[in-house]
């Protein structure tokens, strides 16, 4: 029988993030004149990307060069996180939204 649930297996590599690197903004994509769609916050480091959706797709750019694992949205009022190495989306519990709205 297989585990229907899936855990992240790289939570206790989060380090407490002080002040993201660009709390509006995806500050690739305002260098290269591009747009964003949402935004999302490397837990290892705190760097601010945009998402998937968007065309640079900065945030998963992030995780290739650097290997950190672990971003949680950075839109207001939303609490996942997601593990590109686990390949799970979750919430963790006690956290709010990453930002007030």
């Amino acid at each position: 029988m297989t585990d229907v649930f899936r855990v992240c297996s790289h939570l206790d590599q989060v380090r407490p993030v002080v002040t993201p690197d660009s709390p509006d903004s995806c500050r690739e994509c305002v260098a290269e004149g591009g747009t964003w769609v949402h935004l999302r916050e490397c837990q290892m480091c705190g760097h601010v990307a945009c998402c998937d959706s968007s065309p640079a797709r900065h945030a998963t750019a992030h995780n290739a060069a650097t290997g950190h694992p672990l971003i949680r949205s950075y839109e207001p009022g939303e609490t996942w996180w997601w593990c590109y190495e686990d390949q799970v989306v979750f919430d963790v519990e006690g956290e709010g939204p990453a930002r007030a709205a």
